[in-house]
C-alpha cells in the first residue's frame, strides 16, 4: 500500500465513518444510491462515479445513478464492470483506452472521456452480488488510482453493498405492506357489494354465498327486490380472478342493477347490459351470468343464462336433478348478440334451483393424488343435493362446499366460488 500522509488517512477514516453513519440512516433506495456516488467522489477523489445494480433474472447490470449520464444497461458478463461482478476482484485500470476490456460505447453514449477507472463489486450480507461501483478519472488530472484507493474502495464496497440490499428489502417490504392494505380494502369494498342478508320471500328459502380464491374475486351474486313483489337474482363469473376480474364483475353488477328493473323484457334487458359491457371491456374479457326474475305469487321464474351453466333443477317429487344449459353466449363477446330466455321454471313444494360457478365443479384433488382431469364434477354435486334436500338453502350450500373440500384433499382453491340456492318451501314450512 502506498504511504499516505497521516492527516489524510485520518481524514479518510472520518469520511468513511460519516459514510457509514449516513448509509445507515437513509430511507430511500434512490437517495441511498445518490449518497453512495457522492461518497465515492469524496473518498476516492474522482470526477465521476457510477453505481450499476445487478438484475438477477436478466443477468444484467444497469446504472441507476450516473453523474451527468442517462441509464446504461448491459450484460453482467460484459466489460470491466462485468469482470468485477464475476470475479469479485477490484480492477484498477490506469489507462482505460489501452485496456481491451473497456467498453468505449458507454463513453460514446454519455459524451464523457474516461482516462482511468477503479471498479469493484458490491455484495449483500451473504456475499451475493448486489451491483458494481465504478470510480472514473482520479483527481487531480494526470494522477491514477493507487493501492490505497483500492483499500478505501474495499471498505466502501462492504458498507454500500449491505446498505443497498437492506434498503431494497425494506422498500420491497413497504410496497408489499401497501399492496396488502390495498387488497384488503378492495376485498372489503367488494364484500360490501354483496347482499347483507338473504332475501325474505313468502314461500321460499333463498341463500347466496361467495368465497373468492384471492383477496378479491371475479364472481358475485345479487338479489334485487322489484316494486311488484318479484325478486331479481343474479350470479355472475368474470373471466379470471383477482383485481382485474373484480373490477369487471363490479361493473357488470352495476349495469344489471341499473337496467333490470326498467324493462319487463328480460332478454332485452340483458342485451342492453351486453352492449354496455362490450363497449367498455377489452376483447379477451367476458362475463358468464345468470339473471332470473322470481314471481312468488305464480311460483314461476323466468331467466336468461348468458354462458352460465350447468343450472341444476331439483324436483322433490322424484328426487331427480335436471341440468339446464346456458341460453345464450357470455356477455361482452358480441356487441349485437341476441339473448333468449330459458323455458320458465315452475316451482312445486320442495323443488330447488341450485346455481354454482365453475369453481365448485372444477376443483381437483391435490397433485400427488389426482389425474389431470380428476375434478369434483357435476355428478358429485348432484349427489350432495339429493342427500341433503331436506336442509335449508344456506346449509345445502355449506354441504356442497364441505364435500368439495373433502374431495380436494388439501389442494388449494384455484377459482372463485359463488352459489345461490332457491328452494320452494313445503306448505307447513312457509315463512
Amino acid at each position: 500500500m502506498s504511504a499516505q500522509d497521516p492527516a489524510k488517512e485520518t481524514s479518510d477514516l472520518r469520511a468513511l465513518l460519516e459514510v457509514s453513519r449516513q448509509l445507515g440512516s437513509t430511507i430511500k433506495v434512490q437517495e441511498l444510491l445518490n449518497l453512495i456516488v457522492q461518497s465515492a467522489l469524496r473518498v476516492l477523489s474522482c470526477e465521476r462515479a457510477t453505481v450499476f445494480l445487478y438484475e438477477r433474472e436478466a443477468h444484467e447490470l444497469f446504472s441507476v445513478v450516473a453523474e451527468g449520464a442517462k441509464e446504461i444497461r448491459f450484460s453482467a458478463d460484459q466489460g470491466i464492470a462485468g469482470e468485477a461482478a464475476r470475479t469479485g476482484q477490484i480492477i484498477n485500470v490506469p489507462d482505460a483506452y489501452a485496456d481491451q476490456r473497456f467498453n468505449r460505447d458507454i463513453d460514446r453514449q454519455t459524451g464523457f472521456h474516461t482516462r482511468n477507472l477503479l471498479t469493484f463489486r458490491l455484495t449483500d450480507f451473504d456475499g451475493k452480488l448486489v451491483g458494481v461501483l465504478q470510480a472514473l478519472n482520479k483527481t487531480p488530472e494526470g494522477s491514477c488510482f493507487t493501492d490505497y484507493d483500492e483499500q478505501l474502495a474495499s471498505t466502501l464496497s462492504a458498507q454500500a453493498g449491505v446498505a443497498i440490499q437492506r434498503q431494497i428489502l425494506l422498500e420491497a417490504y413497504a410496497i408489499k405492506q401497501k399492496q396488502d392494505r390495498d387488497l384488503e380494502l378492495a376485498r372489503k369494498i367488494q364484500q360490501e357489494l354483496l347482499p347483507k342478508q338473504n332475501p325474505s320471500l313468502t314461500g321460499y328459502d333463498i341463500a347466496g354465498w361467495n368465497r373468492p380464491a384471492d383477496e378479491t374475486g371475479g364472481d358475485c351474486y345479487d338479489f334485487l327486490p322489484l316494486s311488484d313483489g318479484r325478486l331479481g337474482l343474479m350470479l355472475a363469473d368474470a373471466v379470471g380472478h383477482g383485481i382485474p376480474a373484480a373490477l369487471i364483475i363490479a361493473q357488470c353488477r352495476a349495469s344489471i342493477r341499473a337496467v333490470v328493473s326498467s324493462s319487463p323484457d328480460l332478454p332485452e334487458t340483458i342485451a342492453r347490459v351486453n352492449q354496455l359491457l362490450y363497449s367498455d371491456l377489452m376483447p379477451e374479457q367476458f362475463v358468464t351470468a345468470f339473471i332470473g326474475i322470481l314471481d312468488p305469487g305464480a311460483n314461476r321464474m323466468t331467466y336468461v343464462s348468458a354462458g352460465q351453466g350447468p343450472l341444476l333443477l331439483y324436483r322433490a317429487a322424484d328426487k331427480q336433478v335436471t341440468q339446464l344449459d346456458a341460453t345464450a353466449l357470455p356477455l361482452a363477446i358480441i356487441p349485437d348478440a341476441e339473448f333468449e330466455a330459458g323455458d320458465p321454471i315452475d316451482f312445486s313444494p320442495g323443488d330447488m334451483m341450485v346455481l354454482l360457478t365453475d369453481g365448485f365443479f372444477e376443483w381437483t384433488r391435490a397433485a400427488e393424488t389426482r389425474s389431470p382431469y380428476d375434478q369434483f364434477g357435476i355428478d358429485r354435486v348432484i349427489d350432495v343435493i339429493r342427500e341433503h334436500d331436506q336442509k335449508p338453502a344456506r346449509e345445502i350450500i355449506g354441504c356442497v362446499y364441505d364435500a368439495v373440500l373433502r374431495y380436494a384433499a388439501g389442494s388449494a382453491q384455484d377459482d372463485d366460488l359463488t352459489a345461490i340456492v332457491i328452494k320452494k318451501l313445503e306448505v307447513s314450512n312457509e315463512m
